[in-house]
């Protein structure tokens, strides 16, 4: 089965948002923004697995 990789642009994309809700979690102690840890780590490794579901994010 092939690994479905983002898209180069998601990827600082995703990046960017995981940090940004990640700190705003941080200044407002609102636990629902560490969901930012699901986009960064996307972003990070380079891999999603809703892109095998959905299939919109293949390269």
């Amino acid at each position: 089965m092939d690994i479905m990789k983002i898209r180069k642009a998601c990827q600082p994309v995703r990046i960017i948002a995981g940090l940004a809700l990640i700190t705003v979690g941080i200044f407002t102690a609102n636990p629902w923004f560490y969901l930012g840890v699901i986009p960064f780590i996307a972003g990070v490794t380079n891999f999603c697995p809703l892109c095998i579901i959905t299939k919109k994010c293949e390269i």
